[in-house]
């Protein structure tokens, strides 16, 4: 890899949360003018309350983002009990099909299985067909049962990654 995952700095918090709502924004899961994109704009809040992961190439260029949350937690949306959740995952468009997405999914994969969880969980639009084949290959399994709408014209998706023993 020629890039590091790892936790996110103060200083890089403004870049998170442009980064975060302009890949919602320009991919079309978000209008502009919804008021979720100010939620979107929230690294230092998320940070102050759960794990925001930024991937970095070597002079410090943020490439990417994820937000990481145990069950129970402000930031968990679908995830019960013995399990964690990742949530805002973001890669830049300059850095996308380098695995910065897969190794922020699996700093999140690591921290879930160090914590002790049964499983790691996510939500993710119907749109997003790419990240759900990543996913899938990765070994997380649609749950149907988890899927679930924060507004009436917002159908997400569950899937799930069991640890095994």
């Amino acid at each position: 890899m020629d890039f590091t995952i790892r936790p996110a700095e103060p200083g890089e918090y403004a870049a998170i949360d442009e980064l975060t709502a302009g890949v919602y924004v320009g991919e079309g899961l978000v209008d502009a003018g919804n008021p979720y994109v100010e939620r979107l704009r929230t690294a230092a809040g998320r940070a102050a309350e759960t794990a925001v992961l930024a991937a970095v190439d070597a002079d410090g260029t943020l490439l990417g983002s994820v937000t990481y949350a145990d069950a129970g937690t402000a930031w968990a949306e679908v995830a019960r009990g013995d399990e964690a959740e990742f949530r805002l995952l973001v890669v830049s468009a300059a850095a996308r099909r380098r695995g910065v997405g897969e190794a922020l999914v699996r700093a999140c994969l690591a921290r879930a299985r160090e914590a002790g969880h049964r499983a790691l969980v996510l939500s993710t639009s119907m749109r997003m067909t790419a990240a759900h084949r990543v996913y899938e290959r990765m070994g997380f399994v649609r749950e149907p049962s988890r899927d679930w709408s924060p507004r009436p014209d917002v159908a997400l998706l569950a899937y799930a990654f069991t640890f095994e023993g």
